[in-house]
């Protein structure tokens, strides 16, 4: 059965290449997109993509993927990974699996970005592996 896959960006993934490339790496996050949608297309899956700097509109994405008929969804949610309540409560609101992603390890970063909302619901959380954590994830998702 083919997958429909919803990649979410959050706040400053705009930056990608461009922003602390010591920390984050130069891609961009347009070729994380390109690379992402060409796994799941060869997978014969349906791909969209979405990035926004803004907590509302995110939520109003992750409302609209249960009418989409969205399996599952890949979610870097940058800083509003330590901070919203809100996206947690959109995700469980919407009952549908989704995976946590950090280019960095959350982990040995400052204590404030060590706590996750999401982490706990989420299917897997996959961080500091780079870039290709996106990769993880998006190919676990197409085997969920």
């Amino acid at each position: 059965m083919a997958k429909n896959i919803l990649l979410l960006n959050g706040p400053n993934l705009n930056l990608l290449g461009t922003r602390e490339p010591d920390i984050y790496g130069k891609t961009t996050l347009d070729d994380v997109v390109s690379a992402m949608r060409s796994i799941v297309e060869a997978a014969g899956g349906k791909f969209a993509s979405y990035q926004s700097n803004h907590e509302g509109n995110l939520i109003d994405r992750i409302h609209q993927a249960r009418q989409d008929k969205v399996d599952a969804i890949v979610i870097n949610p940058g800083g509003l990974t330590h901070t919203s309540i809100s996206l947690r409560d959109a995700f469980s609101g919407v009952n549908i699996p989704f995976f946590e992603v950090h280019i960095s390890n959350i982990h040995q970063r400052e204590p404030f970005r060590r706590h996750s909302y999401l982490s706990d619901i989420a299917k897997g959380v996959i961080c500091g592996f780079g870039i290709d954590g996106y990769r993880m994830a998006i190919e676990f998702a197409l085997k969920y």
